[in-house]
């Protein structure tokens, strides 16, 4: 049986990963994204295991020291954002193909530590960014500057990765990506020519 490749969408904050990479799901069938486990506060309206996996921070430490994180990572906020391993392996069991929605240093673990892996780098203007990131209304004015000046630095990093989507236009970078992925599926053998 071919080995499934696992997709890692990363960028910088108000890049469009997950506006993106909820049209790659629309256009191409058989992905799923796994769910990261975060030590955040839930939020109104979400639910623990669909948006994320709320842990408290002791449980998140006690699994990180167990090796069960892919990747981990600290985020501007101060809370933790991470990978379970037991997400691949529950969607690799479902026969679906896994796409994850990273941060830099995360998506550059995961391309060092996972045979097929495929990096792909969603850029977009800084003055977009920061407008994206007004228009969210998640984070405060001083969160809102700390992820612009990381924004200009996760940019220069785009080189590092396999490929790079640039979302200026939402249509257009949406093709981009799914095309990248059918590719890629298709290289791996688990997808045929159409």
């Amino acid at each position: 049986m071919p080995s499934r490749p696992v997709f890692v969408v990363t960028g910088p904050s108000g890049a469009g990963k997950g506006t993106l990479i909820k049209g790659l799901l629309e256009s191409v069938s058989g992905l799923e994204v796994a769910v990261s486990a975060t030590t955040r506060p839930q939020r109104p309206g979400e639910v623990d295991g669909r948006e994320y996996w709320f842990l408290a921070d002791e449980e998140f430490t006690r699994r990180a020291e167990a090796g069960e994180f892919l990747e981990y990572v600290p985020y501007v906020s101060g809370r933790r954002y991470g990978t379970l391993r037991l997400e691949l392996d529950r969607i690799s069991a479902d026969g679906r193909v896994c796409v994850l929605e990273l941060e830099l240093e995360g998506a550059l673990e995961v391309q060092a530590e996972v045979p097929g892996s495929v990096t792909i780098f969603i850029a977009a203007d800084v003055p977009e960014l920061e407008r994206r990131l007004r228009d969210r209304a998640t984070e405060s004015t001083g969160e809102i500057g700390e992820r612009i000046a990381l924004a200009h630095a996760q940019l220069e990093q785009a080189h590092r990765f396999r490929y790079m989507v640039r979302n200026d236009d939402l249509e257009r970078a949406t093709a981009a990506l799914a095309a990248i992925v059918e590719c890629e599926l298709v290289l791996a053998g688990t997808m045929s020519r159409p």
